[in-house]
């Protein structure tokens, strides 16, 4: 995994370097993640989506590559046996998985890689890639106001809705193996936290790797070095 999580990427104009990052957002399906993984896309150049393989079919609307790479059964189980993803999981009844290679070109390419993905492919990429993964979890604000929010869509049946909703209490009860969880009561607030959190720890000195040629530059400056 070294090849994805130990790349430099270009840093700032006083040089600095800094390591990859893989931001991973989960959450019940209705929570509203999506909706703050577009608006983090829409704001930040330098982020850009993992797209998924998977095996549903695909809905009205979509696009192969896009939202998806849309796959049958046989191919997603050749691309597991080849190693082909960093992470896959079983889904609603369908398989879903991370293509390596498109991630490892994105990081190589300078930019960050966000993840909308569950809990079951968040805990197997922090296997891989340990600290270079940034784990979020978004809570709804209550269960009703999931059902609410599910019914809303007006996309899924009933029997599609009633699925989302027993899935949901397994999924929040992973809450404790993410780094920051927070509640989506309000949108625009709950995408500013999540903004914070992104712009945070690309700060951290631990990704800084060029940060130490830096401080010893400005060391010979004063006549202070290491």
């Amino acid at each position: 995994m070294a090849d994805i999580s130990l790349n430099d990427r270009p840093g700032d104009p006083h040089g600095f370097k800094r390591r990859g990052l893989l931001f991973v957002l989960s959450s019940p399906s209705g929570a509203g993640k999506s909706t703050i993984a577009r608006k983090l896309l829409a704001a930040d150049p330098t982020l850009v989506m993992s797209v998924s393989a998977t095996t549903r079919p695909m809905r009205p609307g979509e696009v192969d590559g896009r939202d998806y790479h849309f796959v049958d059964l046989p191919a997603f189980r050749q691309m597991v046996a080849d190693h082909e993803f960093l992470e896959w999981a079983h889904v609603f009844g369908h398989r879903y998985g991370t293509p390596r290679a498109p991630v490892e070109a994105m990081l190589k390419s300078g930019r960050d890689v966000l993840f909308d993905i569950d809990w079951q492919g968040a805990q197997q990429l922090h296997q891989i890639a340990g600290g270079d993964v940034v784990r979020v979890f978004i809570l709804p604000p209550s269960i009703e106001e999931l059902e609410r929010r599910l019914r809303g869509r007006a996309t899924d049946s009933e029997t599609v809705i009633e699925g989302r909703m027993s899935r949901a209490a397994g999924e929040i009860a992973h809450w404790d193996g993410y780094d920051y969880v927070l509640c989506n009561d309000d949108a625009d607030i709950c995408f500013q936290k999540v903004r914070t959190i992104l712009e945070a720890e690309r700060m951290k000195r631990s990704r800084q790797t060029g940060l130490i040629g830096f401080i010893r530059k400005l060391g010979k400056a004063t006549g202070e070095v290491d």
